[in-house]
């Protein structure tokens, strides 16, 4: 089948990232990989499978079908925790494969139960605590409500985590929330285990907490954006660089969007590109189109703003992203031609397009113009 763009995922790049994650952690502190988004655009199916091959063992995603996706890549040979959804009618197949997963009410404990019991086999969940972030997870009375269940129903629970996800550890200015969330966590990690209730596994750390709070690795860390080679923020990179005395980025990016030049035109001064009138030619050009638009996670924001590489030279889009198709302003690039590689996304020679670039140019961050890219683009495993 042929595809208008494709991606390459470069493997010794994700080992290189691993390598840099682990020596921020303690021998002992275990490396969760969150692959939640369709392993954030890059594909859960590939990435999950070059990352075991990295000596990866642990992934974390966001719902139970991300979980069995992983699942049919590997089989039995990685622990799989779910963070967020899970329908009382996939409790069943969770319990009976092994798939950990959070609960954040008494009723999802209820449900879990009630598959437990049904199959004599004990539920594996981890206790989601609601620290301040206001979203989901156990706090106040519903926690002790959730601590009585679980000693009340020993045989049907294994407590495989006690676990809460921060409000911000990417910005200083969210360090006092983020500080009283830790503390409440800690507070609430005391009250379960004054009870009985002591779990396998620690974790509440983010890519962010990694760097910025040392003190949150406890167990187990939760890394999603890293492990990709980009950093949570800014102010995380540069809090990094600030203490280093290597002034290369430690992360390299795995990714490679790219595809073609499926047309050339010449476009005389005075005239008008694509759609509208957003864009006018002020001398005589040559243009290129490329068979990639909104529908495939080039966002519309980028028209006139975005740039590709073409021949290891930076090429503008002008005039306005349609659904399916850019253009772009190659007047400048010598031997320009049709079929010519496009990188939309990554590396070409010394040249490079950044995920930071498209953020700045169209509001996205990084993790959401990621987690837009299409699944059915193609993905291959490079080295």
């Amino acid at each position: 089948m042929f595809h208008s763009s494709y991606i390459e995922i470069s493997k010794s790049a994700l080992q290189h990232n691993i390598s840099f994650i682990k020596e921020q952690l303690a021998p002992d502190v275990r490396l969760s990989s969150v692959v939640k988004g369709n392993a954030y655009g890059h594909g859960i199916e590939e990435f999950v499978g070059i990352a075991h091959a990295c000596g990866l063992d642990h992934f974390s995603v966001f719902s139970a079908d991300e979980a069995f996706r992983i699942q049919q890549v590997l089989p039995n040979s990685a622990t799989i925790m779910i963070m967020g959804f899970i329908d009382d009618s996939e409790l069943e197949w969770a319990v009976a494969h092994d798939i950990e997963f959070y609960v954040f009410s008494t009723e999802k404990l209820e449900s879990a139960a009630v598959a437990a019991r049904k199959l004599q086999k004990p539920a594996r969940v981890h206790l989601d605590i609601e620290t301040g972030m206001n979203r989901i997870g156990l706090g106040g009375d519903e926690l002790e409500r959730a601590a009585d269940f679980i000693l009340a129903n020993q045989a049907l629970f294994e407590v495989a985590g006690i676990c809460t996800h921060f409000a911000g550890a990417e910005s200083q200015e969210n360090h006092d929330r983020v500080a009283g969330q830790i503390a409440r966590y800690n507070e609430a990690v005391d009250l379960l285990k004054t009870k009985g209730i002591v779990a396998r596994q620690l974790h509440s750390a983010c890519s962010a907490a990694v760097m910025a709070y040392p003190e949150t690795h406890l167990d187990m860390v939760r890394v999603g954006i890293m492990q990709y080679g980009f950093w949570s923020s800014p102010e995380i990179y540069y809090r990094y660089m600030g203490l280093s005395t290597d002034r290369t980025d430690p992360l390299k990016r795995i990714i490679n969007w790219k595809s073609h030049i499926m047309s050339l035109k010449l476009v005389k001064a005075g005239e008008f590109i694509g759609y509208g009138t957003s864009y006018q030619a002020t001398f005589d050009m040559k243009t290129a189109a490329v068979p990639v638009g909104y529908a495939w996670g080039y966002s519309r924001a980028l028209s006139n703003q975005g740039e590709v590489l073409i021949r290891e030279h930076r090429a503008p889009v002008v005039g306005i992203v349609n659904m399916n198709v850019l253009m772009v302003d190659v007047t400048g690039i010598p031997d320009v031609a049709l079929k010519d590689e496009v990188v939309l996304l990554g590396n070409q020679g010394k040249e490079s397009i950044t995920v930071a670039s498209f953020a700045e140019l169209s509001t996205q961050l990084n993790y959401e113009l990621l987690t837009r890219l299409p699944m059915n683009i193609p993905r291959y495993i490079i080295d």
